[in-house]
């Protein structure tokens, strides 16, 4: 019988690659990992006067489709609830600036989709 590999620790690995991504784009990384009972966030960020909410997805190859992808419309309700209630958890206003980022890795290739969905409910 094959071992499964841990996911949670292949997951950071790739939420490191990413954070680290993202600092060098300008980001300012708040928290990782922000979980409630409606989903997680992987990484909570600042970019200028954006609070972003950032959901990383990592594909080997392109074999198994685009890593964007597999950021459907389901998974984009889930990370906009648990953004919602995030806000609330923080005392932040309805008035911040928010946006949806994607950093999609392929293989070793790291790429930062900016605004890649918008809020949804």
């Amino acid at each position: 019988m094959k071992d499964k590999p841990n996911t949670r620790k292949t997951g950071n690995r790739y939420e490191d690659m990413a954070a680290l991504a993202m600092k060098k784009e300008g980001y300012r990384i708040l928290e990782r990992n922000f979980s409630c009972k409606t989903g997680e966030i992987d990484i909570v960020a600042r970019e200028k006067e954006y609070l972003v909410f950032c959901e990383v997805k990592y594909r080997k190859t392109k074999g198994t489709g685009d890593p964007t992808e597999a950021v459907n419309y389901r998974k984009q309700r889930k990370i906009c609830m648990t953004a919602s209630y995030y806000m609330m958890c923080k005392n932040l206003k309805d008035d911040v600036p928010v946006r949806f980022d994607v950093v999609s890795i392929l293989g070793d290739e790291v790429r930062i989709l900016r605004n890649a969905f918008p809020y949804c409910l």
